[in-house]
């Protein structure tokens, strides 16, 4: 796709940004409920070109975990729609009075919520991301730039032209969701190009997706290179509740970037826990590697390296560790964490208390499975990512993220004196 085609989609984007900031909120629900039937009248064909497309992923040789987050099934394709109706049922993120006062002088100044204007997403794989980024986008009064993978493309495409379809029968600018239509990274590096068109990118996929986009651009970028995601096994813990917890987080589904990477296990109880720890990983095919520690408790299984604490598996492999108290504990999230995710199981509240305040993470978990910190779980219904930045957002990214907030003054004439 040349540079002209590219920078046209970007200007389009553009001007439908600047429609949609002053949208109703009736209107930008009433345009993702035409969205989720325009999705639902196109689902055969899209569960055929999805099968279609499967087939070549392997033929060409793709991961199993690839073909996985390729997959759209009747239960992915329902919880797709549901992500359109749930995000619709929010509070409006536009218009928000953030903070207000009325000057001495009688000027009344406030704050109030806006969106951010165009987002571009470049993500891999899930097809899920096309409409859970259109749905998020519309809701919060953005323009997006859809920019999915090649071993999804006529799927994504698919999706997309039912979801235009939609906006435009709500009567929302076409342009309001765009999809770069061919493959190869050629797009994608005029798209960096348009941050005179582009306020923010969010890209979705592999830390290299993710380094490639950051550093190949001006454009600002919502990102998370790593989950490595801890949990903090606690003297005191409820022996059976942190056995289904810590299998929970890592077993739910190894592939994503909430799921466990590293287990720290007190001292105090390691002895009588971490055998029934290891028995319960070994009916989930979970590999564990240790530290000398937890070697002599646990003879049978490999060292853990340095290279293991800084690790994102995204795998049936865990990482365990003895810790001598909860300070060793928080001081190894803080030093080996991506800050994505952290849990502590313990009936402390004040070591509850003590996690919470001191470990830098973007979520953290007291007595839950890492696996709960996302969007839904949230109460934010459809989110486009996970960030690990501090600025301008931290953790689920949904409607309320994807806004920023202008200053309003009204006088009777005032001037500066």
């Amino acid at each position: 796709m040349c540079t002209n085609a590219v920078q046209a989609i970007a200007e389009q984007s553009r001007l439908a940004a600047r429609q949609l900031s002053s949208t109703a909120e009736s209107l930008r629900n009433h345009a993702l409920a035409k969205m989720a039937g325009a999705l639902e009248s196109v689902k055969h064909q899209v569960m055929e070109i999805n099968a279609q497309e499967i087939v070549k992923a392997r033929d060409e040789g793709q991961s199993e975990a690839m073909i996985k987050r390729l997959t759209i099934d009747d239960k992915t394709f329902q919880y797709m729609l549901s992500r359109l109706n749930k995000v619709a049922q929010l509070p409006d993120p536009l218009n928000r009075i953030l903070a207000g006062h009325t000057n001495p002088s009688g000027l009344r100044v406030y704050k109030k919520s806006v969106p951010l204007g165009v987002i571009g997403i470049i993500y891999e794989s899930r097809p899920n991301v096309t409409t859970d980024a259109a749905g998020v986008c519309i809701k919060s009064g953005n323009a997006v730039i859809l920019r999915g993978g090649s071993e999804a493309l006529q799927t994504n495409t698919l999706l997309t032209d039912a979801m235009i379809e939609g906006v435009v029968s709500a009567g929302l600018p076409q342009h309001a969701i765009q999809i770069i239509r061919t493959p190869g990274h050629e797009a994608v590096g005029e798209l960096l190009k348009m941050d005179e068109y582009i306020d923010v990118l969010i890209p979705r996929g592999g830390k290299g997706l993710i380094k490639r986009i950051a550093e190949g651009t001006r454009i600002p970028v919502i990102k998370h290179y790593d989950g490595i995601c801890h949990l903090y096994i606690a003297a005191d813990a409820n022996p059976e509740q942190a056995i289904a917890i810590a299998i929970n987080s890592k077993c739910q589904s190894v592939q994503v970037c909430n799921a466990l990477e590293t287990l720290l296990v007190d001292k105090q109880c390691a002895e009588n826990l971490l055998p029934l720890l290891q028995t319960a990983f070994a009916s989930n095919k979970i590999e564990l590697r240790g530290c000398d520690a937890t070697q002599k408790l646990l003879p049978n299984i490999p060292l853990a390296t340095e290279d293991d604490w800084h690790t994102e598996y995204l795998a049936p492999i865990l990482s365990v560790k003895i810790v001598k108290g909860i300070e060793e504990a928080i001081d190894h999230i803080n030093h080996y964490g991506s800050g994505h995710t952290d849990g502590i199981v313990t009936q402390s509240l004040n070591m509850a208390r003590q996690f919470e305040e001191q470990v830098d993470s973007a979520s953290v978990m007291i007595n839950a499975s890492t696996r709960l910190s996302g969007g839904g779980d949230y109460g934010m219904g459809s989110v486009v990512g996970i960030s690990t930045d501090k600025l301008h957002v931290r953790g689920p990214v949904g409607p309320d993220e994807l806004t920023t907030y202008k200053w309003v003054a009204y006088g009777e004439g005032h001037l500066r004196g």
